[in-house]
């Protein structure tokens, strides 16, 4: 997965969220082990951005939309609609640092388990090969 599926502006077929609350830029799709990956470059105008750097806050954001970009381009591949999501629960989530301006974090989401339209998902968020957050998210869909 080294080449995106889906950039720029085509994220927002596959996602409910809306600029200036986009913070995807890339998805590369799901691998055979059913790993999705997205990614988001840090820009000096996101509105998370604080101090040259993302807030907390914008790393669960883009960890949510990631999970939502991979439920969503499913959806739209099996001929469905984008569902809206709400975040239920953020567990065991760690952030080593936050993401300057001008870096590239790439999330990985793995979903864990999923009981009706709960889905439990494991995230790792990384710039390079730095894991710089990871944790869980209970994502309930509408």
């Amino acid at each position: 997965m080294n080449t995106p599926i889906v950039q720029g502006a085509d994220i927002c077929q596959y996602i409910p969220q809306r600029q200036p609350i986009v913070m995807l830029d890339s998805f590369y799709g799901i691998d055979d082990n059913g790993m999705s990956l997205s990614g988001l470059t840090i820009l000096p105008d996101n509105i998370f951005v604080e101090d040259e750097h993302i807030i907390d806050s914008g790393i669960i954001e883009h960890i949510a939309q990631s999970g939502a970009m991979r439920i969503g381009y499913e959806s739209v591949q099996a001929g469905g609609a984008v569902r809206l999501g709400l975040i239920g629960s953020v567990n065991k989530l760690t952030i080593n640092r936050l993401p300057k301006v001008g870096e590239t974090m790439l999330t990985s989401i793995v979903f864990e388990a999923q009981v009706g339209d709960v889905t439990l998902i494991g995230a790792t968020v990384r710039i390079g090969d730095e894991v710089v957050a990871e944790g869980k998210m209970k994502v309930a869909m509408k």
